[in-house]
């Protein structure tokens, strides 16, 4: 089970950076693995525009089939409110943030460990 959770680790870590380097906002990162046997950890993050949501979630599936993992699904990729990119151990949510704050993905998880990227001050 160590590896497991080292490589789902790792994989967040890998989303995280790929979704800051695109500058996403308020990415904040969920463990479900104590609520859910789907996956291992969900990465929610917001996007300033339908354009920008896609170009996130673009750049993490880029980054992450650089590391040798397919994503087993996504969805929302065109109408650019909502995408899901299905990592299998992680999910990673981007979104408008009036969509972010409508579903409140969260509260509805809450009291799961929650914890949000550092984001650097440095400009580019």
């Amino acid at each position: 089970m160590t590896d497991k959770t080292m490589h789902s680790e790792d994989l967040v870590k890998v989303a995280i950076a790929a979704l800051e380097e695109i500058k996403a906002q308020d990415i904040t990162t969920i463990d479900v693995r104590e609520k859910t046997s789907i996956t291992d950890y969900m990465v929610i993050a917001s996007g300033t525009s339908s354009r920008h949501v896609k170009s996130l979630v673009d750049n993490v599936l880029e980054k992450t089939k650089e590391q040798g993992v397919r994503p087993i699904g996504s969805e929302g990729l065109d109408s650019g409110e909502w995408a899901l990119l299905d990592l299998g151990d992680i999910v990673v949510h981007v979104m408008l943030p009036t969509t972010r704050q409508f579903y409140d993905l969260e509260r509805l998880w809450q009291g799961a460990e929650q914890s949000r990227a550092q984001q650097s001050g440095e400009r580019e």
